[in-house]
């Protein structure tokens, strides 16, 4: 309180009726400005404003009624329209908001440099096209990045939420129908019914199984391969680092399209090929064909599989780097210590990994649990089904694909769950992110 008493103190009564005057003048963007004698600022608040008050009466008012009401007439009111324009209003009146209360900080800034120091202003628009690009250069920069994301981003994610509390599915489909608004029913109705509760719960589970099996057999031979591969001594390193990229280089769908093939259980080449030399160099084992894409259990192995074999090369690239940064220093002092390898992969390869790249690796965990391209293009998500559209091998994204694109779609659904994804994704990724020290670069 004495240091607020001390930075007003420097104010006399006059000055700060005239700061009030043009902070209360700012609530319309630019007679704070005129008040503070900046005349091209303020007539630009202004016209902003003006464009703002024209598009709320020619757009914005009827979006926002028919946000809330999503149509009255079947015949001629697309809910699904209103929906969409009322969600696009909403982010233009935030943006707008953002800006009123720039302008009123601004306003409010400049009034007290005008009772402090009158010539540091600045009032012509040359000087303030200068103060502009030497001081506010960085916001130039960002400020069209996050318009952009607001339209490309954050506006398809609103519509989403929006959709999720509606009852938008193949027996309400605008124009001939309207959509209304239902609360929490949807969420309920995904937790309560017994259709979409096993349904969910059985796509969630395995969803979990698969990011974890996927990712960490891709994360264990990327890290093995490269460990392997940066070893002091070894020939032709450049070959199997060629070798190693392979996958990479070749694109993932052309992959795993190729490895559905390979899969067939009738004449793929695993059973008609791999498996009978296997066999007849493995006497005492006897191997017979496995029906790779007749039953869940055989098709979730082979997808784990194939996603170790698409997804490895990136980690090896990566913890080939991270190798290489490890000073030799510190082997060969483990060495005089009488380490052993397991215990310099232990106590220093492995912990530095982490170090530098455990963001990079929970990305790949948060990747694979919406990999929609080897769930559905190696068997559609089949075989079988499990109900309410979802396949044995479905994960939640490509359930959500089926529950748009199938004879029944079920939009609210789709957009439930695809909150629900967002949810775990995000609560996840900041859980692992706060117990690692990938970003504590301080050391």
């Amino acid at each position: 309180m004495k240091s607020n008493s001390n930075k007003n103190s420097i104010f006399s009564e006059g000055d700060k009726k005239y700061i009030k005057k043009s902070t209360f003048l700012s609530i319309i963007p630019g007679l704070g400005q005129l008040n503070n004698k900046q005349f091209f600022k303020g007539g630009l608040f202004l016209s902003i404003f003006a464009l703002f008050v024209v598009e709320m009466l020619v757009f914005g008012i009827p979006a926002l009624e028919g946000l809330i009401t999503l149509g009255t007439d079947p015949a001629t009111d697309h809910s699904l329209f209103f929906l969409i324009e009322g969600a696009l209003q909403i982010i233009i009146t935030i943006i707008f908001l953002i800006f009123l209360l720039a302008n009123i900080i601004d306003a409010r800034k400049v009034a007290k440099m005008r009772c402090i120091n009158p010539e540091n202003v600045n009032y012509s628009v040359k000087d303030i096209l200068n103060h502009t690009l030497d001081n506010g250069f960085p916001y130039l920069l960002t400020i069209p990045a996050y318009l952009l994301m607001a339209f490309s981003i954050i506006f398809p994610v609103l519509v989403t939420i929006f959709i999720a509390f509606t009852n938008y599915n193949f027996r309400n489909v605008p124009p001939a129908n309207l959509i209304e608004w239902v609360g929490l029913d949807t969420f309920r109705n995904l937790f309560v019914f017994s259709a979409y509760r096993d349904t969910f719960l059985a796509v969630f589970s395995w969803t979990l199984i698969w990011t974890f099996a996927a990712t960490t057999l891709q994360l264990i031979i990327g890290v093995f391969t490269a460990i392997v591969i940066n070893q002091k001594g070894l020939k032709f390193k450049k070959l199997f680092g060629v070798i190693m990229l392979l996958p990479w280089a070749i694109p993932a769908f052309i992959t795993v399209l190729t490895f559905s093939n390979m899969f067939n259980p009738s004449v793929g080449a695993i059973n008609t090929q791999v498996i009978p030399f296997l066999d007849s160099i493995l006497p005492f084992v006897e191997l017979t064909s496995v029906p790779w894409k007749i039953t869940p259990f055989w098709t979730r192995i082979a997808i784990i599989m194939i996603q170790g074999w698409v997804g490895f090369p990136y980690i090896y690239v990566l913890t080939s780097g991270v190798i290489q940064s490890i000073p030799d220093d510190w082997y060969e002092a483990s060495v005089m210590d009488g380490a052993s390898a397991i215990q310099k992969f232990r106590f220093i390869t492995l912990p530095h990994i982490f170090t530098v790249a455990a963001p990079i690796f929970v990305t790949q965990y948060t990747g694979n649990f919406n990999n929609f391209n080897t769930i559905y293009l190696f068997n559609e998500g089949g075989p079988g089904s499990i109900g309410s559209g979802a396949g044995s091998t479905d994960i939640l994204i490509s359930w959500i694909y089926k529950l748009t694109t199938g004879t029944s779609p079920q939009y609210n659904v789709s957009a439930a769950v695809t909150l629900i994804i967002s949810m775990v994704v995000i609560a996840l990724s900041m859980f692992i992110f706060s117990k690692t020290k990938a970003f504590e670069m301080g050391d």
